[in-house]
């Protein structure tokens, strides 16, 4: 892979042509993705690398004194150090190796939640949430007797932070936000708000599965008490997320699940837990997918966080011009200098999934539906958006692909100019 510097436009033919799937057409069209919220394309790095653990060096880790397992280990674990690298983790020991990130926030809410949250304490969430930000600290607050609040956004889905001054007391135990939102593409102040929940005796979860794949992020500097991220939305595989997790908290918790791996003795009478991070990493891990997102972390550093977030900056910025340029197309969320690679709308008064099929026909992969956050679109009075998102294979000529053929579909059903 042949990225571009930090400071250069990206070579889009060259990291495309990286791709296999860009080599094929859709419907007689070529393909043009534009769904990489919802889970990335692979470069032929990662799926080769994958591909050589299985015919080479595959072998169950940790526990095989061979040479197999001990190649096998040594790929999985080299991973690890590669992801602390990414975010600047201060040790290996806080990377914990989950399935995906609503596993990862899953974790918190079960092993930290459980013996952290009691009743009468507080959970703040906010309006930009996905499903997986929601879902669990619901669960725990029933069962805790625990109270939900939620930090609202403005119409343009901007954080409303004046009224975090309200919410934040000394009653909120955990602050658990988006750095990124997969809707509205907002990117939202996350040094702001943990410096403000920690000065309130607050422990933050930080959902980085947008903000992580697209834009430099540093732990160290945000000081957040929990990350989690997905391997699929970084160019990595599905079945590897990760959590990061301060290493005192993660100490004092209680496993996630167990079994095996997770432990160092075992008899009928006690179980005594593995050092960090396999306490939380019970039985044969995702070995290949493990190597297969290595792959990806070091071609997504190869081009550069700062060069993948302008490239993001540049086509959202392209987009909304273009975009609004339609008449009867409403584009969700703040301006295009305050957001991600994401572009969600509505058009007329065509239904997101009739949209959906009409693009699909030109070859253009878009999203459509309620993007697992119904409270935002409740929030905006709107059952369901199509979404356009973008990453570092996307050129503007994709965008102008995404216009003609929104243009084409308006025709179609009638609802042209």
């Amino acid at each position: 892979m042949n990225g571009c510097t930090e400071t250069s436009a990206l070579n889009t033919e060259r990291i495309r042509a990286d791709f296999p799937i860009f080599s094929r057409r859709v419907r007689g069209n070529p393909l043009t993705f534009l769904d990489s919220a919802a889970s990335t394309q692979k470069p032929t790095s990662v799926l080769e690398t994958m591909d050589r653990v299985y015919r080479w060096c595959y072998a169950n880790v940790h526990r095989g004194i061979y040479c197999l397992s001990e190649e096998a280990t040594c790929c999985y674990e080299d991973t690890r150090e590669k992801v602390a690298d990414l975010i600047n983790a201060d040790a290996r020991e806080e990377i914990i190796f989950t399935r995906n990130t609503t596993e990862s926030i899953n974790l918190v809410a079960y092993s930290w939640g459980r013996a952290n949250i009691h009743a009468g304490d507080r959970i703040l969430l906010t309006e930009l949430e996905h499903h997986s930000n929601i879902v669990p600290w619901q669960l725990l607050a029933r069962e805790r007797g625990a109270e939900l609040v939620v930090l609202g956004i403005t119409d343009d889905c901007m954080l409303d932070l004046e009224q975090l001054d309200e919410l934040l007391d000394e009653r909120v135990r955990l602050v658990a936000f988006t750095m990124m939102s997969n809707v509205a593409g907002t990117i939202v102040p996350a040094k702001e708000i943990i410096r403000r929940a920690h000065d309130v005796g607050a422990v933050v979860l930080v959902d980085g599965a947008q903000a992580v794949p697209h834009l430099p992020v540093d732990v160290q500097e945000l000081q957040c008490d929990f990350l989690a991220f997905s391997g699929h939305k970084m160019c990595g595989p599905t079945g590897i997320g990760v959590l990061h997790g301060r290493r005192k908290l993660l100490e004092a918790m209680p496993p996630f699940l167990s079994g095996g791996d997770m432990i160092l003795r075992v008899s009928w009478d006690d179980t005594t837990w593995n050092d960090l991070p396999w306490k939380f990493e019970a039985g044969t891990p995702p070995i290949v997918e493990g190597a297969g997102l290595g792959a990806a972390v070091d071609y997504l550093k190869d081009i550069g966080m700062e060069a993948i977030a302008a490239h993001d900056r540049e086509l959202v910025s392209y987009a909304m011009e273009q975009l609004s340029d339609l008449p009867g197309l409403e584009i969700v969320g703040p301006p295009a200098h305050r957001r991600g690679g994401v572009v969600a709308f509505t058009f007329r008064d065509i239904h997101p999934h009739d949209l959906a099929y009409l693009m699909d026909l030109e070859g253009v992969a878009i999203r459509a539906g309620h993007h697992c956050a119904q409270p935002l679109h409740q929030r905006l009075g709107l059952t369901a958006t199509a979404r356009a998102s973008f990453y570092v294979y996307n050129t503007l000529e994709d965008v102008d692909r995404l216009v003609a053929a929104l243009e084409k579909a308006a025709t179609k059903l009638g609802r042209g100019a």
